[in-house]
């Protein structure tokens, strides 16, 4: 990783790692979560599920998919190698890996009514965690990536906009990239093909997604908590 990663990561709150994982090691995993689904009452996708709410049901199938050996196989010393780096020191506490699988065949994809939110608060010159997302498998645009807004670990410093005026600019937003008097914040999508890793400190904005494909979004995800005191913060489903 390069000084140009790290400056990237430090501005914009997030670092894409093309390929991080080989696809064949994700190959496997993808292989076992279909497995899995495949044995849900059904053979597929639950009734149970799908009735929910678009955004629960990310949780519920999540919860029922196990991957024996997912938190080893993905969260690598490599990776921690990488974190320790953006984050200048080693984790605190590394939570362990958790699905994120989306049903196919949501609904339409829009911008409106989503969940923006926040894991971790902390003072502006700390980063309090970072989230490694994980590709499973190809996840095509609109096919329910996380979205994170880019730049908003800024949000209240010098220049910058207020919470509350990035919540109502993510209001107005129709499409994916730059919000529109946001000073440099802009909302990026988490797709790309199996093995690709995305890094993001815990103080962006971000929110699960409608997935329109018609394939299953397999992601996984793991928070590397940074300082003391965030070691108990609950687990939020979805992201």
């Amino acid at each position: 990783m390069s000084n140009e990663h790290t400056d990237f990561f430090i501005e914009h709150g997030y670092l894409r790692l093309p390929g991080f994982h080989p696809g064949s090691r994700m190959m496997a995993i993808r292989r076992k979560v279909i497995d899995e689904v495949k044995r849900l009452p059904g053979g597929g996708i639950p009734r149970a599920v799908r009735d929910l709410p678009v955004f629960q049901q990310i949780g519920k199938l999540s919860a029922r998919v196990n991957v024996p050996g997912l938190h080893e196989t993905l969260v690598t010393a490599p990776l921690i190698d990488l974190v320790t780096r953006l984050g200048r020191h080693a984790p605190f506490i590394v939570q362990p890996t958790q699905l994120l699988l989306s049903p196919p065949s949501q609904g339409a994809w829009t911008l409106s009514g989503l969940n923006w939110h926040v894991d971790v608060a902390s003072a502006q010159d700390r980063i309090p965690g970072i989230q490694a997302f994980f590709l499973v498998d190809e996840v095509a645009p609109r096919g329910g990536a996380t979205l994170a807004l880019a730049g908003s670990h800024r949000v209240g410093g010098p220049g910058s906009p207020s919470a509350g005026q990035l919540r109502g600019l993510l209001r107005e937003a129709t499409e994916l990239g730059p919000l529109r008097n946001g000073q440099g914040t802009s909302i990026i999508e988490m797709s790309g093909r199996a093995g690709d890793v995305f890094l993001m400190d815990m103080r962006l904005l971000h929110t699960p997604s409608i997935n329109a494909t018609k394939s299953m979004r397999m992601m996984a995800t793991s928070r590397c908590l940074m300082e003391v005191g965030h070691g108990d913060a609950a687990w939020k489903v979805p992201l």
